[in-house]
């Protein structure tokens, strides 16, 4: 007896006879086993039948693909495929129109399986078929099946495609151009014109000819032929040489590709199915790669085109204030200006753009920004050049590094990966998308900045932040830039903290109760411990600008508690102070015991003063007052949102309430997930003694100096 492994039990039909339930041993030759099964019906000549599957595909079964039979299989006697081949190769050529039809739909269904194809192709059938297009005496189902049979056979690869005769692209180019042609034949020879691109490097010469990018573009408002229309769009753009590739782009562009697509395909009355979703985010890598000559090309710094868009940015930036006329002043006064953009290299700041990748493509990214959205730009280097506190955002240094990493998300520059369906609808609503996109986000890190508090030093932090943030939106697939906008609002730092938080306790090992219970038996520690941080930051004091005609030069005033937690100090000064400030200097003070209570936002004397209107959102979600004996008040408004949560804790901490800022709800979460990871790491590192220790009743010491980043 063989063993059980190489015994397959199958069902072998044949028309007008009882199946037969035979075991099949895999060791035995496939010859025979067809001889055997002829025999139990009494059919003569074994040789001319073969086994194939009764469904699926219903594939012929081979000595290299019977492996794959499975018990319960149902198969069929049929002729063999060399049989089948001669048949239906004599039929096609048939006189008879009804036979002729039959014969072509029965060759479109065989010719997918290889091995009944590599039999007719070895009957010079292909050339048959070509010969039956090139004679333009087909049409309807017949030409139809007869396209589909060609495309079947020659995407087994048996034959090259550069054996496809002129006469026979051209025909097929004829039934795209044609205004008038059967969807079935124009899905079919759309198909085969993109199988001939991308196989063959003269075909797509012969192609690129014939078809012309706007007659594509005229069959995409048909829902029936988008598909395979953007397919062989695709399939141009991929093979076009880079010399045609921006040339190609244009006419796309003035043809207006993009905003058609966005409204008969992504915004159409259909859903997107998988082959549709992968043509685009094909279309959407091609387009991306557009930029990696740019993002490939380094600046020549003696190249005075494009020095002088540099000396452009630094114009707009600083509204064209006039040039001293001495050189050495020139010179000067330009370093300071590249300083305060930001730039790495102030003295020649075209240095910074010599780094490939992004290589120009950051500094192209960075004009775009000042010309089109010049407001956001000004606003963005103004705001940080005048910063002295060691926070400013470096514009220029942020830029490349952002558009590195755009680059890197995007995959510019890598080819289309095969089976990927990850396209963006954002990225079609806009003929700019890329430097839309970059100016959205270098905005988003402007933000991020400021919320982590973040030092030259954090430059790092803040863009494996930043990423997080872009990757995380991206995810959510907005449908427009405004979308996405959105979706990053959302997507605060606080938020990316709470997040990775979120996840990290999510996993299994932190959901048992024993778990559980050591994170309620940490948190007073750890609440103790932000609750200390928070006074001392108090204790070391900030800077406050007061609220005033905005014509006026700006005014500070800086407050601070005493060592002994008694008494808040406060005093005017005439400008930002570098360091710590004497409380000799802060004239005024406030007991703590005399403090009723704090209030927030629209509770604030100080917002109530004002009109509603007048009131920015930022100024009013960062103000915050001290009410003390005999009704009066000490009235805030914070430099930043990381500010804000450390004062109005550290008061709450003061007064004996309770902590209830984000920065203190995220600041317990990774404390406490940092112990419990501290203390397991310990249990796994010690061994077992005999009888346990009594738990330790002493809190677990830090040497926290927090960051806000």
């Amino acid at each position: 007896m063989p063993p059980h492994s190489d015994i397959v039990k199958v069902a072998i039909e044949w028309p007008g006879a009882n199946a037969q339930l035979i075991e099949i041993d895999q060791k035995k030759p496939l010859s025979s086993i067809i001889r055997e099964v002829c025999d139990g019906w009494s059919l003569s000549g074994s040789e001319q039948f073969a086994l194939r599957y009764a469904d699926g595909p219903q594939l012929y079964i081979t000595e290299q693909s019977r492996s794959e039979m499975k018990n319960g299989t149902i198969l069929r006697l049929a002729i063999s495929p060399a049989r089948a081949a001669r048949q239906l190769l004599d039929r096609i050529q048939s006189h008879g129109i009804d036979a002729r039809l039959e014969a072509l739909k029965e060759l479109a269904k065989l010719s997918a399986d290889p091995t009944f194809a590599t039999e007719f192709i070895n009957m010079e059938g292909i050339g048959t078929l070509a010969r039956l297009v090139e004679s333009g005496t087909h049409f309807g189902e017949m030409l139809a099946f007869t396209l589909t049979a060609f495309l079947e056979l020659m995407d087994h690869g048996i034959v090259s495609w550069d054996l496809i005769s002129l006469s026979f692209i051209k025909q097929i180019a004829g039934y795209v151009n044609q205004p008038m042609v059967d969807v079935s034949i124009l899905q079919r020879s759309l198909a085969i014109l993109e199988s001939m691109v991308l196989n063959s490097h003269s075909l797509y010469h012969r192609v690129a000819q014939d078809i012309t990018v706007g007659q594509l573009i005229g069959h995409l408002s048909n829902q029936e032929i988008q598909t395979y229309a953007i397919a062989l769009i695709n399939a141009l753009f991929l093979k076009a040489p880079e010399d045609r590739r921006q040339e190609m782009a244009s006419t796309l562009a003035q043809k207006h590709l993009r905003s058609i697509i966005l409204n008969h395909v992504i915004r159409g009355n259909r859903p997107i199915k998988a082959e549709m979703a992968h043509q685009l985010y094909v279309l959407q890598v091609l387009t991306f790669n557009l930029l990696e000559e740019r993002m490939m090309t380094k600046m020549d710094p003696s190249d005075q085109t494009q020095r002088d868009i540099i000396f452009e940015l630094r114009r707009i930036a600083f509204d064209g204030e006039n040039d001293p006329s001495g050189t050495e002043k020139r010179k000067a006064m330009y370093t300071k200006d590249y300083k305060m953009l930001g730039f790495t290299n102030h003295v020649n700041p075209a240095m910074d753009f010599t780094q490939t990748p992004p290589g120009m493509l950051a500094l192209d990214n960075m004009l775009y920004l000042a010309k089109l959205h010049q407001d956001t730009y000004i606003r963005i280097v103004l705001e940080n050049s005048s910063r002295e506190d060691k926070h400013e955002c470096p514009f220029g240094r942020c830029a490349i590094e952002l558009t590195r990493m755009l680059c890197e998300i995007l995959q510019v520059g890598e080819l289309p990966n095969e089976g990927c369906n990850d396209y963006h609808p954002m990225f079609f609503t806009h003929d700019r998308a890329w430097e839309e996109f970059f100016c959205v986000c270098i905005q988003l890190l402007n933000k991020t900045w400021k919320e982590m508090r973040a030092t030259a030093e954090d430059f790092n932090k803040v863009m494996q932040v930043v990423r997080e943030q872009i990757t995380r939106a991206l995810a959510m697939k907005p449908s427009s830039l405004d979308h996405l906008k959105g979706k990053l609002r959302g997507l605060s730092y606080s938020e990316i903290l709470r997040l990775r938080q979120s996840e990290r306790m999510s996993q299994d090992d932190f959901q048992s109760p024993p778990i559980i219970e050591l994170r309620e038996r940490i948190q007073p520690e750890i609440l103790e411990l932000i609750k200390q941080q928070r006074l001392n930051r108090l204790c070391e004091g900030s800077c406050f600008r007061k609220l005033g005609n905005r014509r006026r030069q700006e005014k500070f005033w800086f407050c601070r508690l005493s060592l002994n937690h008694k008494v808040l100090h406060y005093g005017d000064l005439d400008e930002s102070p570098q360091g710590e400030v004497p409380l000799e200097l802060l004239t005024d003070k406030i007991p703590v015991s005399d403090i009723k209570s704090v209030v927030t936002g629209k509770d604030c004397p100080h917002m109530k003063e004002k009109s509603a209107l007048k009131q920015n959102k930022e100024v009013l979600e960062l103000a915050f007052s001290v009410l003390y004996d005999p009704d009066e008040n000490l009235n805030f408004v914070a430099p930043n949102k990381y500010e804000y949560c450390v004062w109005t804790d550290g008061l709450c901490a003061l007064l004996g309430r309770e902590m209830g800022s984000d920065l203190t709800r995220s600041d317990l979460d990774t404390l406490i997930s940092m112990e419990m990871k501290l203390r397991l790491l310990d249990l796994e590192n010690i061994a077992i003694p005999e009888a346990p220790p009594p738990v330790p009743k002493e809190p677990s010491t830090y040497n926290f100096t927090y960051n806000y980043g």
